[in-house]
This record gives structure tokens, sequence and C-alpha cells, in this order.
């Protein structure tokens, strides 16, 4: 996984320039799953990444260690470097651009409006889908505990859910969600909405609202599942909500 930054060409539909400023390493051969990679900027205008573990048992256990970019959620500068104030800038070994780790497929994040922390969701195994609140320097527990089990039934590891020094998701899913994009719900167009967690279902086929309350879900509604497709994003501009479809569609929602 990389990123890359240039300038954005519209009459063009390109960009100009591309430099990648960050990898993730190591490159697991043979293995097309669970990049995660999804961006977002802080307030300070360094950029959160999130990388997937690949899957594969090989990728799976670097998700805890702090020498892979494997598995882990990432806190950078615009021009690659460690952001300022990173938990593992003088750790032996570790890479200082890691801001969170344990984790297994993230494709979820954006910042909270009210209290700006980093909210994500990430693909659990069978069941467990997570909802989290990620810290600094936190150890997000995959694959060590988890909600789910191997998708063809047997435990993973010892089969635990919980265990000293990892965290608790906020928030997980049994059946599963299969979480894409999100978006908080950040206008008052709509202000039964307000400060709403909107995440988009691949495999669930449906936008999953989250009413959140004391960083506590306290309700939960399926909307679009009608449509029948996979949300891989969603987006809040100006009042209103865009969902991208993986059929190409996009969906734009509003009060109206």
């Amino acid at each position: 996984m990389a990123v890359a930054k240039g300038q954005l060409n519209e009459q063009a539909g390109k960009v100009d320039n591309p430099v990648v400023i960050f990898r993730a390493t190591p490159a697991l051969k043979n293995n097309n799953h669970h990049f995660g990679s999804r961006l977002v900027f802080d307030k300070d205008g360094n950029l959160f990444v999130s990388t997937g573990e690949r899957s594969a048992l090989e990728g799976r256990v670097q998700a805890q260690w702090l020498h892979s970019g494997l598995g882990k959620i990432f806190k950078i500068t615009k021009d690659g470097r460690p952001a300022p104030g990173n938990p593992f800038t003088n750790t032996k070994d570790a890479m200082p651009e890691i801001y969170a780790y344990g984790i297994r497929n993230a494709q979820s994040l954006d910042l909270h409006p009210v209290t700006g922390e980093l909210w994500e969701a990430e693909f659990g195994p069978r069941g467990g889908d997570e909802l989290n609140i990620i810290k600094s320097g936190k150890n997000y527990g995959w694959p060590a505990i988890t909600y789910g089990i191997e998708y063809g039934g047997p435990k993973i590891g010892d089969g635990i859910q919980q265990k000293a020094g990892m965290e608790q998701p906020i928030y997980y899913w049994d059946p599963t969600l299969s979480p894409g994009g999100m978006s908080f719900y950040k206008g008052n167009a709509i202000p039964e909405w307000k400060n709403n967690l909107f995440i988009g279902g691949l495999s669930s086929a449906h936008i999953c609202r989250l009413v959140i309350q004391n960083n506590k879900v306290v309700g939960e509604e399926r909307l679009l599942e009608d449509k029948k497709e996979r949300f891989r994003d969603v987006a809040y501009m100006n009042g209103m909500l865009y969902a991208v479809t993986d059929g190409g569609n996009m969906y734009r929602i509003s009060k109206k």
C-alpha cells in the first residue's frame, strides 16, 4: 500500500506529477486482499492512513508487529514523514509513522465533528466487524482477540474476545456489515441526523445509520437496502450525504 500526492487536473481528468510519499511495507506476494487504505486529514493538516493485514496468515500476525506496516493506522505529514507526537517515534525498531495497531482491514475513517476523535470501522472475519475510537499508541487486538470466527467455522487463535492491554470496540456486528467508507453527518438540515454516523455496507448492501450518545451506539437504522447494492463510500457535503456503489451509481440523500 502506498500514499501518493499530486495536482488534480480536472479538465484532463487526471492527477499531474504524482509522487509517492509513503509506503507500508512489507509487500506480500500473490495476495490481493485487505489493503485497507482510507485517508483522513486532521485539523492540523496531517494525514491518517489505514492499512489492512492482507488476510493471509503471514500478514495477519504482523498486525501486532511495530516494525511492520500491515494492519495499522498511520499518521503522517503531507510530505510523508511521521507526524509530530506520534507514539512510537522513540521505540526501537518501530515504524515511527504508526499511530495505532492491531487492525484487521479498515476501510472506514472519519473524525467526530464535536470531539475531533478518530473513528474507524473494520472488517472482522466471519462476524465481528468493529467500530473503534482510535487513540494514539493503542493496540486494537487483531488477531489476538476478536468477536468473529474463521470463515470456515473454527475459532481464531485462542478464541478470546478480551485481553489485557488491548482495546475493546465501541460496537460490533454479527452478522456482518462489511463496512466500506463512512462519514459523520455534520450539518443541521436534518436535525435528527446531527452527529450520526453513516457507514456503507458492502456484502450487507445497505447504508448503516448509527445514533451515538456519549461514545456509545444507542440506535441503528438501515437505509437504501431496497437498492440491493454494495455501498463503497459515504461522504457529507453541504447538508447532504452522498453514497457511491460498486456498481457505479451515486446517491444523494437530502431532507427533500
